[in-house]
C-alpha cells in the first residue's frame, strides 16, 4: 500500500483547552493546502449553559458535540484527500469520562454516549496520525486566561488536571489503533517545522512518540 504524502494525510490535533490547536490547525492548514475543520465554539449553542450548569447540561453537550464531529468525519470520507481537523471524535470521550469522574455526568447517560459512539465508529475513518499538543494544565489554565473567552471563566487548574490525565490515558490507548506523536506545547512552534516534524515522524510509521527538536 501506498504510503500517503503530507498533503494527503488526516491529521487530528489534539489537546488540553487553550492548547493552541486551532491556531496550529490553521498554519498547517495554509502551509500544507490542507481543509482545516474547526471544534465548533462559536456556534455551539450548549457551551454557555454547559458552563453555567454543567451537570445539567453535560449529556446533551457531548451528544452536540458527537454529532458536529461526525459530521465533520463523513464530509473529510466524502471530500477525499487531506485534512486538518482541530480536536477529534475520539477525544470526546475523554471529556465525557472526566465529567463522569467528577460526578458531573450520569454513568447511565455515560454509556449511552459510548454506545452511540460505537455504532457511529463503523461509518468513520481514522486520521493517518493525531499530533497530541502536551502541556501542563497550568500552562493551560494560562493561556484559556489570556485568550478570554466568556464561557470559559469558571474553568479551574483542578479540571485541567484530571482532564491531564483523562488525555495520558487516552494517548496510551489510542496508539493501539492511530500512531501519536507527543509534541511538547509549552513553546508554540511554526507550522514549517511541524510539517517537517509530521513526515519526519509519521514515514517512520511508529507510534506513541515523544519528538525531539
Amino acid at each position: 500500500m501506498r504510503t500517503p504524502e503530507v498533503q494527503d494525510l488526516f491529521i487530528g490535533i489534539a489537546g488540553l483547552i487553550g492548547a493552541g490547536k486551532s491556531t496550529l490547525a490553521t498554519a498547517l492548514g495554509k502551509h500544507l493546502n490542507l481543509p482545516v475543520y474547526y471544534e465548533p465554539v462559536e456556534d455551539n449553542e450548549y457551551l454557555a449553559d454547559f458552563y453555567r450548569d454543567t451537570a445539567s447540561y453535560a449529556f446533551a453537550t457531548q451528544i452536540y458535540l458527537l454529532n458536529r464531529r461526525f459530521q465533520q468525519h463523513q464530509e473529510i470520507i466524502w471530500r477525499g484527500g487531506g485534512a486538518v481537523q482541530d480536536r477529534t471524535i475520539y477525544e470526546d470521550a475523554v471529556f465525557a469520562k472526566t465529567l463522569v469522574n467528577q460526578g458531573l455526568m450520569d454513568e447511565r447517560d455515560y454509556r449511552t454516549y459510548l454506545q452511540l459512539f460505537r455504532h457511529m465508529s463503523n461509518f468513520m475513518c481514522r486520521p493517518h496520525l493525531i499530533v497530541y499538543l502536551d502541556l501542563k494544565p497550568e500552562t493551560s489554565m494560562q493561556r484559556i486566561q489570556e485568550r478570554a473567552r466568556g464561557v470559559e471563566s469558571g474553568i479551574s487548574v483542578e479540571y485541567l488536571t484530571a482532564l491531564h490525565a483523562e488525555y495520558e490515558a487516552f494517548v496510551k490507548d489510542i496508539s493501539r489503533l492511530i500512531p501519536v506523536v507527543r509534541v511538547s506545547w509549552e513553546e508554540f512552534r511554526d507550522a514549517e517545522a511541524m510539517a517537517t516534524m509530521i513526515e519526519r515522524e509519521y514515514l517512520g510509521r511508529t507510534f506513541v512518540r515523544d519528538v525531539q527538536w
